[in-house]
């Protein structure tokens, strides 16, 4: 299921050096304080789509600004509860986990399906639908907010594929062994 039309599907975050996606209060705004340059745009060139979860969706959409619009393809955002009016450019699912990174994955067009949010990428890891991890570690500490992964992870084994080094960010990519 993980290899949808070639592409792979990518859990994609930016995280301070203390393992948190987000600071206190849901705060995301240092990330594009230090990506707004686009440091690593072959990961962009390789985006086909977006599967993003409800809680990141809502954060993302009260921050986002004009200069930061994702381009990249088409965005799906998994929920329980899809709004009442439809948002431009976004289309929400209620289906069943494998089916959502199917349906994504499906519409990247043969490029990476990326997954966004803390809680939608612990589940996809638990149920082996992720080929790689991808994180840029950002010159910052929090001491609290969001964690990489929810509690009741488990033990995923990674193989390290690849690290490098823009500015202050380090890109480290994983490949999930199955």
């Amino acid at each position: 299921m993980s290899e949808v039309n070639a592409g792979k599907v990518v859990v994609n975050r930016s995280m301070s050096l203390d393992g948190f996606i987000a600071g206190p209060g849901h705060a995301m705004d240092w990330i594009l304080e230090h990506m707004r340059d686009n440091p690593f745009p072959e990961v962009m060139d390789a985006t086909g789509a977006m599967l993003v979860g409800r809680g990141t969706h809502e954060v993302a959409k009260r921050m986002r600004a004009e200069d930061t619009e994702y381009d990249g393809g088409p965005v799906f955002v998994l929920t329980h509860r899809p709004p009442d009016e439809p948002e431009p450019g976004i289309t929400f699912l209620t289906c069943d986990l494998a089916e959502a990174v199917a349906t994504a994955g499906a519409a990247a067009g043969g490029k990476n399906l990326e997954i966004l949010g803390a809680d939608l990428a612990t589940q996809c890891l638990q149920r082996g639908l992720v080929d790689e991890v991808l994180v840029y570690v950002l010159p910052v500490l929090f001491g609290d907010g969001v964690r990489f992964s929810t509690s009741g992870l488990g033990k995923v084994d990674l193989e390290p594929l690849s690290n490098t080094q823009s500015g202050p960010i380090t890109m480290l990519r994983f490949r999930v062994r199955k």
